[in-house]
């Protein structure tokens, strides 16, 4: 059975596996993992949420990307402050013996002067929301001109939240990104047309069925007065980050 060892990872990042209890990749990350290690390679993934495609993008990224340059060489892209967080969070556990590598979150409904400053302090990896990110781009506190990896998450998710323009407006504002990494549930045409234009001849990898979502995802309520809606969600963020 393979190992995380197996694929590749250095050891700072195996013991960080090890240390989280992670046993044996999933199917995504056993999959995704060396041929993303390679920083050349695009790829498709298309895998439903629960499969573990955070740690199959991020430990790669956390090898690939250079600890002694202080500015931003790995961009992720994702729909949702919620799953913001929950990158960072996990990529945070990732790196845990990896101390000289830095990530910061960047979204929307909250201090844009603080994610400044947190750039500012020099930063390897950035995980985004496109309206932020387009933000910050625009205020000049973000030089995507070193970008090396995009990382674009839950893609389907953004085309459906209409974020296709701010999409190919970021892809066109990382002229040096050597690989474009796509991780979807769903492949629907608009997603095909934009590994097409934007992507070199991409690795497609599919674990379990196209077009479906995982049946083992847990769906949550909560009800809220509209006037509290926003301190709801952020209370319920900052108890359940994940």
């Amino acid at each position: 059975m393979m190992t995380f060892e197996g694929l590749g990872l250095n050891a700072s990042l195996v013991q960080a596996t090890d240390a989280l209890g992670f046993t044996n990749p999933t199917p995504i990350q056993e999959q995704a993992i060396p041929v993303l290690l390679s920083g050349t390679k695009d790829l498709v993934g298309l895998a439903q949420t629960g499969t573990g495609k955070t740690a199959a993008f991020g430990l790669p990224l956390l090898q690939l990307v250079d600890a002694a340059q202080k500015h931003p060489q790995a961009l992720v892209v994702c729909p949702t402050r919620e799953l913001c967080i929950q990158i960072v969070n996990e990529v945070e556990l990732f790196k845990k013996f990896m101390p000289a590598l830095h990530v910061v979150a960047v979204y929307g409904g909250t201090s844009i002067g603080m994610q400044i400053r947190d750039l500012k302090r020099g930063v390897q990896i950035v995980v985004a929301t496109p309206g932020r990110l387009i933000d910050l781009i625009e205020r000049k506190a973000i030089n995507l001109e070193q970008i090396s990896y995009v990382v674009l998450d839950e893609a389907d998710e953004m085309l459906n939240m209409g974020f296709q323009d701010d999409i190919e407006f970021i892809l066109n504002n990382t002229p040096k990104r050597e690989a474009t990494w796509l991780f979807s549930a769903t492949m629907p045409p608009e997603i095909k047309r934009v590994s097409k234009k934007y992507m070199d001849n991409p690795v497609e990898i599919t674990v379990g069925k196209k077009n479906t979502a995982n049946k083992n995802v847990d769906h949550q309520f909560y009800v809220s007065s509209a006037h509290h809606r926003y301190e709801t969600l952020k209370r319920i963020i900052d108890f359940i980050p994940g």
